[in-house]
This record gives C-alpha cells, sequence and structure tokens, in this order.
C-alpha cells in the first residue's frame, strides 16, 4: 500500500477508537498478528497471532474498562511499511478509576494488513488502575 495508504489505514482505525469501536483493529489484523506491550512490567509480554490478541489480550481489557475502550489519537507519522501513532486513552475502570494511559504504537504492515505492533505505555499505571493482567 505504501506510506500514504499505510497511514490512511490507521488513521481510519484510530478515528474508530476514539468511538469506542474496535472493529476496525480487529479486521486489519494478519492471522499471524503481533502485539507486544514494551517494558518490564506484569502487562508486558508479547501476543502471538490474531487469535491471542482477541482471546487473551482484549478480553481482559474489557472486563476491568467501563463500556467501550478508547484511544485518541494524537498524532500519526508513517515511513514506508511502518506507522507511529501516539494516543491517549479515555477510559474509565469498572471500580470507577479514570484510565487514561499515554500510548505510543509502532506498527508494521505487510499486504495491506497489521501484521506487528510495538505498543509503548506507562506499565506503572495500568498495573495500578487495571490490576495484574492474569488476575
Amino acid at each position: 500500500m505504501g506510506t500514504v495508504g499505510n497511514k490512511h489505514l490507521l488513521q481510519d482505525i484510530f478515528a474508530a477508537t476514539a468511538r469506542g469501536d474496535s472493529r476496525p483493529l480487529v479486521d486489519a489484523m494478519a492471522d499471524d498478528f503481533r502485539w507486544t506491550i514494551s517494558g518490564n512490567g506484569r502487562w508486558s509480554r508479547s501476543y502471538d497471532g490474531r487469535q491471542a490478541v482477541l482471546t487473551e489480550l482484549f478480553p481482559v481489557l474489557r472486563e476491568r474498562i467501563e463500556g467501550r475502550i478508547k484511544m485518541i489519537p494524537r498524532r500519526i507519522l508513517a515511513d514506508g511499511d511502518h506507522v507511529v501513532v501516539e494516543a491517549r486513552g479515555d477510559n474509565v475502570t469498572k471500580a470507577g478509576q479514570r484510565y487514561d494511559n499515554s500510548y505510543c504504537f509502532v506498527f508494521r504492515l505487510a499486504g495491506g494488513k497489521l501484521a506487528e505492533v510495538t505498543e509503548y505505555m506507562d506499565t506503572e499505571l495500568v498495573t495500578s488502575a487495571l490490576g495484574a493482567p492474569n488476575g
């Protein structure tokens, strides 16, 4: 797709996540998509495969965040197969605590699909607001 097409795809995806709609993100994931949460915190790890993201990561987030999960894009930069998205969460936990983490996502695309993402965020905040991912 090239730089422009890849950037446009991520702009569309994050316009949807700002409304709490994750469907375009899920639809754009390749079957062998890899999601890596950077750092050394309890949430830091890789989810290998679209199915792992959908069955291991997303359900944990949905069970702890009230309503739809929202991420608002602040800046989107693209270079070839890589697109960087700076975003801010707009969420409340089911316990009533604000959870507005800051994110930097580095996506790699291949064949018009999301091949991988590395997520950088405040790992202390996610653990204090949402607890450990395994309960």
